[in-house]
């Protein structure tokens, strides 16, 4: 049976009569399991290319370039590596390297990769059926394709060149690669395809054999977001902060500007919405007693999709009971520091043409201000809210490539903000740019339930005139509030911006795994159009 959505060629069809002689040879052409050696002693229990390449690579010889190991650095080498025998697992990353009876071939675990040598005299088979059994190895390893799965069992060797790599005396069939792989040398360069199919892009960064020194591959891309959602945990969690869960379908579209994705629930005939921010679940915690709180959130928002918004996104939001919002850009300055520490092991960083600096203090200057150093006036004294804030994003934001902070916003846009004490025209907000992204939003909290209820009937009012993005009552919000919620300070940060800046990547999908994409052509007959082919 074929798959019909796959398209038929001469690699397709020699790898699918690959499968059908390997069934016929091991039976099994889709076991359950490979039990792995653990002679690296890894917490996991069991080796990986990786953990073997880190620890054994130590006897590769060294030698100058163009230059051969001297046998006796070799046979050194052999006397204590053939001791070791390892039972790994892996991607084929090449096609083998047939040479009369012998072949080498590298596997590949999307990190490192560790090169096999398969003797015809040497090489058993393993059949994968329950009875088990013996079968003919070489004849095995001449039906394997580039991208098979293969376990194998062996000791440890250094070539004549040096490298470290496996004798293997058993070799086990585990699947099969029913598609060609990408390009080895260049990988996949369409980025529609990559962000499509990101399995496809993740296999081609692994096998790549060119690449430019300082550009990530795929599987590091996606690594370094890991470290920097940890590191944010744990710089949280270190200061007291308590993680929490809050809905992701709520009854009302609150917590931010934005408009929502609508669902329907059936059994209690109500509609729900995706949630677009989970602030005011946070600050209802405040209310009930958790003073420093934070969540790692899906956010969702029925918006437009361009190289820095997807529908779907992650946000940090934190919140800090008895502070303002100096007291937040200050922790967040920490934290940036921090974080891109960890991340990239430095605080200067390579974004487009740019170099970011974190190591120094972080510009902060008002919206006004800013407003009037990059268009070279300030804005007329009775200028609009809304225009104010255009003005800015069109003249200074561009601008804004070291870490910054553009504070005092227009109380009229921002709803959720106190205002400052000093002048009551203007949020206690903060908005933090870096690489000329928007990264992050905070404020002092409004805890004042009565001037929130206003703030909340002018948004109303401005929804009834037709903004779809302006906020809507929240009258249990207001409950909350009315119990009595102490001075606090809040922030969202956008970890996906934060990503793309880490990464030198210009476009969110990029740093997403799977992004949301227009549905995916297809040319008649209902086959994969060309253009959405690895």
């Amino acid at each position: 049976m074929t798959v019909p959505f796959f398209e038929e060629n001469d690699q397709t069809q020699a790898r699918r009569e690959h499968l059908e002689a390997l069934r016929t040879l091991v039976g099994n052409v889709y076991p359950n399991k490979f039990e792995r050696s653990n002679v690296t002693a890894t917490p996991a229990g069991e080796d990986s290319l990786t953990s073997i390449v880190e620890t054994f690579k130590k006897y590769e010889p060294t030698v100058g370039e163009g230059e051969k190991p001297a046998a006796e650095a070799l046979e050194s080498a052999n006397a204590e590596l053939n001791k070791v025998r390892v039972r790994v697992a892996g991607r084929l990353s090449a096609p083998p390297r047939v040479m009369g009876k012998a072949a080498f071939v590298h596997l590949s675990d999307g990190v490192s990769r560790l090169q096999i040598y398969v003797r015809r005299q040497d090489v058993v088979g393993v059949r994968n059926d329950a009875e088990g059994g013996e079968v003919k190895g070489w004849e095995l390893f001449g039906l394997l394709d580039h991208g098979d799965f293969i376990g194998v069992e062996g000791y440890l060797f250094v070539t004549k060149t040096g490298e470290l790599s496996v004798h293997v005396e058993k070799l086990q069939f585990l699947a099969k690669a029913l598609l060609p792989m990408p390009d080895k040398m260049h990988g996949i360069n369409d980025p529609e395809i990559r962000q499509r199919q990101r399995y496809a892009d993740l296999i081609a960064g692994s096998l790549k054999l060119e690449r430019d020194e300082n550009d990530l591959t795929p599987r590091e891309v996606f690594a370094l977001r890991s470290n920097v959602i940890r590191e944010i945990r744990r710089f949280l969690d270190e200061r007291g902060y308590v993680e929490v869960e809050t809905p992701m379908l709520t009854p009302l579209a609150t917590g931010a500007a934005a408009r929502p994705f609508k669902t329907h629930h059936n059994t209690l005939d109500i509609d729900l919405f995706a949630r677009i921010a989970p602030e005011l679940y946070l600050k209802r915690l405040v209310v009930g007693g958790f003073e420093k709180v934070y969540e790692l959130n899906r956010n969702f928002r029925n918006e437009g999709i361009s190289t820095k918004h997807n529908p779907e996104f992650t946000m940090l939001e934190y919140y800090m009971a008895y502070a303002d919002v100096n007291q937040m850009m200050d922790l967040h300055e920490e934290m940036m520091r921090s974080v891109v520490k960890v991340a990239t092991g430095g605080l200067t960083i390579r974004y487009g043409e740019h170099e970011i600096d974190f190591s120094k203090p972080f510009q902060r200057i008002t919206m006004k201000d800013a407003i009037a150093h990059y268009r070279g006036q300030a804005p007329a004294e009775t200028e609009e809210p809304v225009r104010i804030v255009e003005l800015f994003e069109e003249f200074a934001e561009p601008h804004l490539i070291q870490p910054t902070f553009i504070t005092d916003f227009p109380k009229p846009v921002s709803p959720l903000s106190k205002a400052s004490p000093s002048d009551p025209s203007v949020a206690e907000r903060f908005e933090y740019f870096v690489g000329a992204l928007e990264s992050a939003n905070g404020f002092s909290e409004l805890n004042d339930p009565e001037e929130q209820y206003q703030r909340f009937k002018d948004q109303v009012q401005q929804r009834e005139r037709g903004d779809e993005e302006a906020m809507v009552m929240d009258e249990d919000y207001i409950r909350a509030l009315s119990y009595g919620m102490p001075p606090a300070a809040g922030i969202g940060v956008g970890i996906d911006r934060l990503v793309m800046l880490l990464a030198n990547k210009h476009s969110i999908r990029d740093v997403i795994l799977f992004p949301h994409l227009r549905p995916e052509k297809k040319a008649e007959g209902g086959e994969q159009s060309a253009e959405t082919r690895p």
